[in-house]
């Protein structure tokens, strides 16, 4: 590897954005860094202020890009940032977000001092209207087989749904073979619980590494739009299927309860967003699509013997089970006492 540290940045029509990601990455504590800029087809002027920081900023020869000739979407921009990343480490910034001062110089002294394959940094979520909100870690390490995992799965929103913000080693993607789903939706959820069952060693740091900024018109905010349409969301059930694609290799795994309840508490609340939002939804979702997000991947003997997480994954199973119509009137009011409806 050439450098410590590639940083890799997808780049779609984000002009208003860029030069904050970019000038952020750029700032960082470390000289031996690649700042991968993947162009997926942009045409509203983002490159060309990548291009002048290319070559006008001090650090600009850090900056390297690689062109897609059409729109392919952001997964893709990502795959093409691990096959041709040059650093030991890579680290994911969305071109609309930013990262914190100082923080890669902290997220690699972390992964050097504990040999770590991947530190993850806490972060801040700033809103439409600017309110924050932040995500902070413990400060932990996970230095053995499948901590990492079971600390994840521990309960729903353990870690970090976004691939975002953490500091991977490279290797350790190329030699499992990890790639990103082609979604639109949901790829980075299951691109982080695919991670984490391959990490044998983990930091986390409660420090505030990231600033994920919400915006209106990105993928991810959907939920402010009048009507989405149903392929869609059948697209973002297609993507988070994945997950129960990889289930029977995990099945020895001592935190399988808690993955098979992190998939259907996944589904759960993708169908109570549907039924938020059902009437918008065209044409309409069925109660039998609904049911299939909230099914069980395990069997009822086979969660009969789990001895984590038994309870919930028995009353999820149970709602499954349920005729079309029961189903969803259960899914309604248990999404009603969450107050996610």
């Amino acid at each position: 590897m050439q450098y410590d540290v590639t940083i890799g940045i997808p780049v779609y029509r984000t002009a208003a954005y860029v030069r904050r990601a970019l000038e952020s990455a750029l700032r960082q504590d470390c000289p031996a860094l690649e700042v991968l800029v993947v162009d997926d087809g942009s045409y509203d002027g983002s490159m060309d202020i990548v291009r002048h920081l290319q070559s006008g900023h001090p650090k600009g020869t850090a900056i390297r890009i690689v062109s897609h000739p059409a729109n392919q979407g952001v997964s893709a921009s990502r795959n093409d940032i691990i096959a041709a990343a040059r650093g030991e480490y890579l680290y994911f910034l969305d071109s609309d977000d930013m990262m914190a001062d100082g923080a890669l110089s902290l997220l690699l002294q972390s992964a050097r001092n504990y040999n770590a394959e991947v530190v993850f940094g806490s972060y801040q979520k700033i809103g439409l209207a600017s309110e924050r909100q932040t995500f902070r870690y413990p400060s932990l390490q996970l230095l053995g087989t499948d901590q990492l995992a079971c600390f994840a799965y521990r309960k729903y929103g353990g870690i970090q749904a976004s691939a975002c913000n953490c500091l991977v080693r490279t290797s350790l993607l190329r030699s499992a073979g990890l790639r990103f789903v082609e979604a639109d939706y949901w790829e980075d959820l299951v691109f982080t619980a695919d991670l984490v069952t391959l990490v044998s060693r983990a930091v986390l740091l409660p420090d505030i590494t990231y600033f994920y900024y919400c915006r209106e018109g990105s993928l991810s905010h959907y939920q402010a739009r009048e009507q989405v349409q149903k392929d869609e969301i059948l697209s973002n059930v297609r993507t988070v299927g994945h997950l129960r694609d990889a289930l029977p290799a995990l099945s020895d795994k001592a935190y399988f309860p808690n993955r098979c309840l992190f998939m259907v508490m996944t589904g759960f609340y993708m169908a109570c967003n549907v039924l938020k939002r059902r009437h918008d939804i065209v044409p309409p979702v069925t109660d039998s699509e609904i049911k299939a997000m909230v099914s069980h991947p395990a069997s009822l003997s086979r969660i009969c013997t789990f001895r984590q997480s038994r309870l919930k994954n028995l009353a999820f199973c149970l709602v499954g089970l349920l005729p079309s119509s029961l189903c969803v009137s259960a899914v309604w009011c248990l999404g009603k006492m969450k107050k996610l409806i």
